[in-house]
Formats: C-alpha cells, sequence, structure tokens
C-alpha cells in the first residue's frame, strides 16, 4: 500500500485526496503555486485539518470493529486485563489474544490510521519549504507536527517491544517505516533507507523532534483552537508527556504533562457520572466532537463500550465489564466505584448490558448517536506528572501532585508519599476503557492474569500472557510487505 503522495515542488492541488478518504474539504479547483497554497493554507488551516481529524473517526471497512483510533483503542484494552466480556461477539479475537496476523484486519486497520495521519501530516508540512511565516501558518505546521509524532508514537508500540525484559529501552530493535514531506532536506537515499524498518531509537528521535516542533510552534503562534478537535499547546505538551514517560525520561515527563494540564479542572463526581460524551467537559483536553454526519452509528466506541447505549454492548451482545480483582481494589468511598456495577449486577437498568455484574456504567448515551470521543484528559497529565515524581524518588511531591486527581474522586483521601505501584493502580482505575491498558503493560514489560481465583473473564479466555510474549506485537501487514521494496520477510514479526 502506498501510503504518501509527496507534494510537487512547483504546483499544488487545494483537491488532494489521501488513503480513500477525502482530503481537503473546499470548494478550490485551480492549481496554485506552492507559496500560494502555504499562503492560503495558513489563511484557513480548517480546512486543512478538518479532513485529519475525520479521517480520525472514519470507518476503515463496512467491519463493525474498524473505525478508526477509537476502535484501536478498544481493541487493545481488550487484549489487556482490566476489561472482562460479558459475551463474545465484535472484538472477540482481539479479547483472545488471536487478531494479530499480518492478513488479519486488525493490524491493516492499525497500520491504515496512523500513515493515512502521516501522509495528511506530510502534505502539510511540504507547503512550507522555507519554515512558516504567520500565526496562521505555524498554527497549521505545528498541529502537522504534532500528529505525525503522535501516530509514530503509537505505530512503534503496536508493532514493536519497546522495552527489554530487564526494563531498559529497546532502542537497537526494529522500529517501522518512517516517511517524510519531499521538502524536509533528506537526501534521496535517506527517503529510501528510511521507508525500512530502521531502529527503535531512530523512531523515538522522530517522534521527540515533532512533538517539541510542535510545542513550540503552537506556543510562538498563539493559537487558539476553535474546537477541541484540534490540536494547541497544551494538547502537544500531553502527546509529549506521553512519550516522555514511554521513554523514561521522568523529569521532562512531569515537566511537559505539567504544562499540558494548566488552564484545565479536575472535574468532580457530578462530571464523573456525566456519560464521558461531551467534549466540553472541564477537564477534557482534547476529542472529537461528533454530530448526526460524523457518526457511524452500530460501528462506533460507544456502541461497543457503553452498556447503557442500544449498541452491541448495551444490548447484551457484548457487554463490557470491569475486571472483579481490579473493582475490589476501589475503595467504597471513591466516587469511581459506583461507575461499575457490583458481583450481583443491576437488575434494576434498563438495558441488558447494563445488567450484569460487573457492567461499566461510566460511558453513556445522549439518545442519537453523537456521543463526543476522549482522547486526552487533565487526569491523565496529573498521573504522568504524580508517576515520574516517583520514580525520581521524590514520592512526597508524587502524592502532592496526586491529591490534585484525588480530592475530586475519593474526598478522604490524604497521603503525605505514594509509590509508583499506587499510581499505577489509579491509572487503570481512573482511565479504564480510554485505551491505555494494553500500553502500559508494554512499558512496564507486564503479562496479564485473568485466569485467577474469582475471575470473572468470559469463559475460554481466562488467560495467562506473559510478557514479552510475541502475541503482544502485531504483525505488519501483508499488502506493506509486499509493496514496501524496502522490508523482506525478515522484518516481519515474528
Amino acid at each position: 500500500m502506498k501510503l504518501l503522495k509527496y507534494v510537487a515542488a512547483g504546483m499544488l492541488s487545494l483537491s488532494l485526496v489521501s488513503c480513500g478518504s477525502d482530503y481537503l474539504d473546499t470548494e478550490y479547483t485551480t492549481y496554485l503555486s506552492a507559496e500560494a497554497a502555504g499562503e492560503a493554507a495558513g489563511n484557513n488551516p480548517d480546512v486543512f485539518l478538518n479532513g485529519m481529524w475525520s479521517y480520525m473517526v472514519d470507518m476503515y471497512s463496512s467491519s463493525h470493529d474498524a473505525f478508526n483510533y477509537m476502535s484501536v483503542m478498544l481493541s487493545t484494552d481488550a487484549m489487556a486485563e482490566d476489561m472482562a466480556f460479558g459475551a463474545l461477539h465484535w472484538f472477540s479475537y482481539d479479547y483472545q489474544f488471536d487478531n494479530r496476523m499480518y492478513n488479519y484486519r486488525r493490524t491493516a486497520v492499525n497500520w491504515s490510521l496512523f500513515y493515512t495521519e502521516i501522509s495528511k501530516s506530510n502534505e502539510i508540512i511540504a507547503l512550507y519549504p522555507n519554515g512558516p511565516q504567520t500565526d496562521g501558518e505555524k498554527a497549521l505546521l505545528g498541529q502537522a507536527y504534532a500528529m505525525r509524532g503522535f501516530s509514530y508514537y503509537y505505530l512503534i508500540q503496536l508493532y514493536q517491544n519497546c522495552v527489554k525484559a530487564d526494563g531498559s529501552l529497546n532502542t537497537t530493535a526494529k522500529g517501522v517505516p518512517m516517511y517524510y514531506a519531499s521538502t524536509e532536506g533528506l537526501s534521496d537515499e535517506e527517503q529510501t533507507t528510511r521507508k525500512g524498518r530502521n531502529t527503535v531509537a531512530l523512531v523515538f528521535e522522530q517522534i521527540e523532534s515533532d512533538l517539541t516542533n510542535a510545542v513550540s510552534l503552537l506556543n510562538e503562534s498563539g493559537y487558539e483552537r476553535p474546537s477541541k478537535n484540534y490540536i494547541d499547546a497544551g494538547v502537544a505538551n500531553g502527546m509529549l508527556a506521553r512519550y516522555y514517560l514511554l521513554t523514561q525520561q521522568w523529569q521532562k515527563a512531569a515537566n511537559a504533562a505539567n504544562a499540558a494540564r494548566q488552564g484545565y479542572s479536575i472535574m468532580g463526581n457530578a462530571g464523573l457520572h456525566d456519560g464521558f460524551m461531551d467534549v466540553t467537559n472541564e477537564e477534557w483536553m482534547w476529542g472529537f466532537d461528533q454530530s448526526t454526519e460524523t457518526s457511524t452509528i452500530y460501528a462506533s466506541f460507544f456502541s461497543h463500550i457503553s452498556n447503557i447505549a442500544p449498541g452491541y454492548a448495551g444490548l447484551g451482545y457484548s457487554p463490557k465489564l470491569i475486571d472483579a480483582r481490579l473493582y475490589s481494589q476501589i475503595p467504597d468511598d471513591d466516587y469511581r466505584k459506583s461507575l461499575f456495577n457490583g458481583p450481583n449486577g443491576d437488575s434494576s437498568q434498563s438495558s441488558t448490558g447494563a445488567k450484569y455484574p460487573y457492567a461499566n456504567l461510566k460511558f453513556g448515551n445522549d439518545g442519537n448517536w453523537t456521543m463526543d470521543y476522549p482522547y486526552m484528559r487533565a487526569a491523565e497529565m496529573v498521573l504522568i506528572e504524580a508517576e515520574a515524581y516517583a520514580r525520581l524518588g521524590e514520592n512526597a511531591k508524587a502524592a502532592q501532585v496526586l491529591a490534585v486527581l484525588m480530592a475530586n474522586r475519593q474526598p478522604s483521601w490524604s497521603k503525605a508519599s505514594v509509590s509508583v505501584d499506587e499510581i499505577l493502580l489509579q491509572r487503570r482505575i481512573e482511565l479504564w476503557g480510554e485505551g491505555f491498558s494494553y500500553f502500559d503493560l508494554k512499558r512496564l514489560n507486564k503479562g496479564i492474569d485473568r485466569n485467577y481465583s474469582g475471575s470473572n473473564h468470559y469463559t475460554g479466555c481466562k488467560l495467562t500472557v506473559s510478557a514479552q510474549d510475541a502475541n503482544w506485537t502485531y504483525q505488519i501487514p501483508r499488502s506493506e510487505m509486499q509493496e514496501n521494496k524496502q522490508l523482506t520477510a525478515d522484518d516481519q514479526n515474528d
């Protein structure tokens, strides 16, 4: 699959098309010079970005488990330990750790999503061979760099183990193919070579470069986004904080996370119970504001995650439950415990899925399938900052940071010092169902054990999978192996 089209040096059409989805929603059909195209883009960046955001929620195919970004988040959560299934339906192969092979749809969804976003980013970057001149151009370019770094951040974790068995970074391992805009100064030889697997270290270097560029450009521009669909400096810092956490750069992770959450409040009990479906929530930093035009109804995140909505989970085809062992670790006075049924279920609920023991009630239903998608919240940034300080041995400072979250989750919580493990437990509780568990397990070099006494995981899915098991890492899609001439059979993951 050829995933990139480089912008011609002389002329550029403002009606570009990329990977099966319209890139630009614009009335322009005439060709402009590269300089004029860059100026037009800077004056109206929304036109260039809307296609990028829309593709994140688009359906990859007619399959109801392939709706791009949030289907990646849900499929990886299904592979971990904290989410149990009440029945097997869509996503069941992910839950069974049997959906990673080169000829399966799941790896094609992962690959296509992130490399398409890289392609779209490169098309924007190519508009400015001499760098951005105006604030509008800086804002557009900053978001393009952010999305490219964000995409490589996910790709390298899906297609490689970034951490060795001893916990150190696996920097010399094979990375993922890397693509650039034609204007970035790489020679033809460098462009070609980097379409191979490279190394994890080189991919890390590119992620950090892209995200630091994004933060710088968005700060310089003073960009104020029209909605939370877009990326501002805070969101770019949040992406950078995630990257620094992955790469064990603890102080940088703490600094970026702190910068990212400035201006946001931690929602209280009422906000926690609003259904996690409104991007205007005071704590949401980045998300997708759904509309009836963008909604994919049954083939959507809420159809599969919400036991309250009339989708696959709510109708009882595949209710999503919290792991019983994790539920038991949530204190009774923690507001988040009531986001889940207890071991006896709740027969008073109106939907089938919400009646199940341990059913999650976290994700709701607005009645018209326009529930918004959560991509980043300030709570995550608090948790990153706290974990970073705990890993630096500053456990008292970690507790001070974590208290910002816990004051609105468990008011009785009062600790002068917290360990890394205590913070990781809070991550599992707070971010349940939002797409973090698989990535945390991989960076922490942990496996799963669903086969414990009292496990509520579905029969036949009470698996034990060790860290470093090949099943944690996806195989490269067959189409890429066939069409990318820089890949050989030896480059395929086991």
